[in-house]
């Protein structure tokens, strides 16, 4: 056991990164933290493996008048992914999906533009990709950032996190390569449960966390 709860997500990131040494000085790594919460945890990991820290938007997109539903997801680089299994059988015309995708890409434009400035988004082809979160709860943000991932032409994805519902970690197995949850606690209930200090993450300090990563890199090089 690594000790719950954790203080807070930077500790968490700090012990994920012992967990996925095995990446150290790597230069086909890359870490990718979802935004806000993931993007703490991912700052230790990547600037503990030496490796190039990122953003990767998802957004849900709802069905309409049941947002709470995902009839698929959006990610960065305009990347679809379409649950059809809903989508069928609730009748959702093309040009409803069209609609919210467009409205979502919106906002996901409007995050890259706030998070990475006018940095040009990086490529995955070839890479080994560690996609880092503060926990997983149902999985969903993370199971599309896989999913719109893969059409990136990525090595291997590695879907890291320092808590977890086992049954999630168990079922990402099926679409990442890999899968790291340092901890399963059972009953789980919430993600916020296991860290003593779970504040929301501002858009500032991702910039900020992004930044610092982009210059302790370049200081190694």
């Amino acid at each position: 056991m690594h000790g719950l709860p954790f203080i807070d997500r930077r500790e968490a990131g700090k012990e994920l990164a012992r967990e996925l040494s095995k990446f150290a000085g790597d230069p086909n790594v890359v870490v990718l933290g979802l935004p806000r919460g993931g993007i703490p945890v991912a700052f230790e990991v990547a600037i503990a493996l030496g490796a190039p820290l990122d953003v990767f938007v998802v957004r849900k997109l709802g069905v309409p008048g049941h947002s709470e539903l995902a009839m698929g997801a959006i990610a960065s680089g305009g990347v679809r992914v379409i649950n059809t299994e809903v989508v069928q059988a609730m009748g959702i015309a093309p040009m409803v999906i069209d609609a919210v995708a467009s409205q979502e890409s919106r906002e996901i434009e409007r995050q890259e533009r706030e998070y990475r400035g006018s940095t040009e988004s990086r490529e995955f082809a070839g890479k080994t990709v560690i996609v880092i979160d503060d926990g997983l709860a149902t999985g969903s943000t993370m199971r599309a950032a896989i999913q719109a991932l893969r059409r990136l032409g990525p090595a291997s994805i590695v879907a890291a996190v320092p808590v977890g519902a086992a049954v999630t970690c168990r079922e990402l197995e099926r679409v990442a390569d890999e899968v790291v949850c340092l901890e399963t606690p059972d009953p789980f209930r919430a993600v916020s449960l296991w860290y003593e200090e779970f504040g929301q993450t501002t858009d500032h300090e991702v910039r900020h966390l992004l930044e610092t990563a982009a210059m302790a890199l370049a200081r190694r090089k």
